[in-house]
């Protein structure tokens, strides 16, 4: 992330009148001072622009911008250094306090006109918690304190829910890991869910994945593994597999062989990997009473071997030792009491999109509760989690900093 271009950064613009707050509200936003503060009027001249990851999404650039309503021949030519950066802008954020008037309504139209999203965030609710006033009935505004940082986590999950989905979506599922012409092995136990003579839908989505990179596909079950590998006469660039039998598949792989899980690949697609990585460690510091939120993004028919309802808890009170108490939901529901809970286990999300997921990610780090998917919670189960993250350095760097924290506060 932190070496990601900046071209394919999502731009996110930041325009208002002098003195609304648009640099105190950068500065809250990139969590550091990268933008001048003052009381005066007009205190920034040219747009600055401040790369950072904004958790979960990825890699932005954020833009600060002179006033709108800059005055004078130096105001003009501040102005129109702020209405070229419209031209660059992703995602406007247009920052008012007290009344929305003719400027904000201009920004906003010229946006619209743009196709570029745009949203409304009123500001300096610590020191005017009244409503804005004079907003048109299209227009629903964020309220935010620039200074307290009250209204971030909205303002954050709104930019999420308006940002184009270019820039949320546009991830590859293993390619990337891969040179053309590369060999990966695909693990594919006989799964009782999935329709009789049918794929389940992670599977085929990696094997068309790898087919997109020009890479060939093997597909086998965990049992004839070994005798697939033997028969090859080149070493396969990667092995994934399910999650169910990481084990099994993890024994017949010699370790020179990258091994991941389609988990692991949709914890990083759909998701926020390293984000899932903390979770699974924290997995080690449960202990007896705790709740855990087992969450599925879609409904399916349970069987007497269902992954999230009989598998995971029992392997769960198994690793821990712990007497765990165990919660589900299933669909489109995501409780607000998050905090009740001490780990949220999520599906791999193969039937939702990665904004959803995202905006789950973003109330879990907001309530303090750990995440992490189905797979990864297994293969950390299984001792196996810290392989399975080879192929990803920064995630296994985040699940070893965690893991050593969990552990230290034992």
């Amino acid at each position: 992330m932190t070496s990601a271009a900046r071209g394919s950064r999502l731009h996110i613009g930041i325009f208002g009148r002098r003195n609304a707050g648009k640099s105190s509200l950068l500065n809250l936003l990139a969590g550091q001072e990268a933008s001048i503060v003052s009381p005066e009027p007009g205190t920034t001249a040219d747009p600055v622009e401040k790369p950072m990851e904004f958790i979960p999404m990825g890699p932005v650039v954020l833009i600060d911008t002179a006033g709108i309503d800059d005055d004078g021949a130096l105001g003009g030519k501040r102005l129109a250094a702020s209405l070229r950066t419209i031209d660059r802008t992703d995602l406007a954020l247009i920052l008012f306090h007290g009344e929305w008037g003719e400027f904000e309504q201009d920004l906003y139209d010229r946006f619209a006109a743009r196709g570029v999203p745009a949203l409304a965030v009123a500001n300096k609710i610590d020191l005017d918690p009244d409503p804005p006033g004079n907003v048109p009935k299209d227009v629903t505004p964020v309220p935010v304190s620039a200074v307290t940082g009250e209204g971030l986590n909205a303002l954050r999950r709104a930019i999420l829910a308006a940002a184009p989905a270019d820039f949320v979506e546009a991830l590859p599922l293993v390619r990337d890991l891969l040179q053309p012409g590369d060999l990966a092995i695909l693990v594919a136990p006989v799964d009782k869910e999935a329709p009789k003579g049918r794929l389940i839908l992670p599977q085929v989505q990696t094997i068309r994945d790898l087919l997109d990179g020009d890479c060939a596909a093997l597909v086998t079950r965990e049992d004839r593994l070994a005798e697939r590998l033997a028969a090859l006469s080149r070493k396969p660039a990667l092995v994934v597999t399910d999650s169910q039998v990481f084990g099994k598949v993890a024994e017949a792989v010699p370790p020179d062989i990258p091994l991941t899980g389609f988990s692991i690949l949709y914890a990083r697609t759909k998701g926020d990997l390293a984000v899932f990585a903390e979770g699974a460690a924290a997995i080690g510091g449960l202990m007896n009473g705790d709740r855990v939120l087992i969450a599925e993004s879609c409904t399916h028919h349970s069987n007497e071997d269902d992954i999230g309802r009989v598998k995971l808890p029992n392997l769960l009170r198994r690793r821990t030792g712990a007497n765990l108490r165990f919660d589900h939901l299933a669909g489109h529901d995501f409780p607000i009491r998050l905090a009740d809970y001490d780990l949220i286990l999520h599906c791999g999300a193969c039937m939702t999109n990665r904004r959803a997921v995202l905006s789950r990610i973003m109330a879990a780090r907001a309530a303090g509760v750990p995440i992490v998917n189905y797979g990864m919670a297994i293969a950390y189960c299984l001792d196996l989690l810290e392989r399975a993250l080879e192929p990803f350095p920064v995630a296994l760097a985040a699940f070893k900093k965690k893991k050593a924290e969990v552990e230290e506060s034992w």
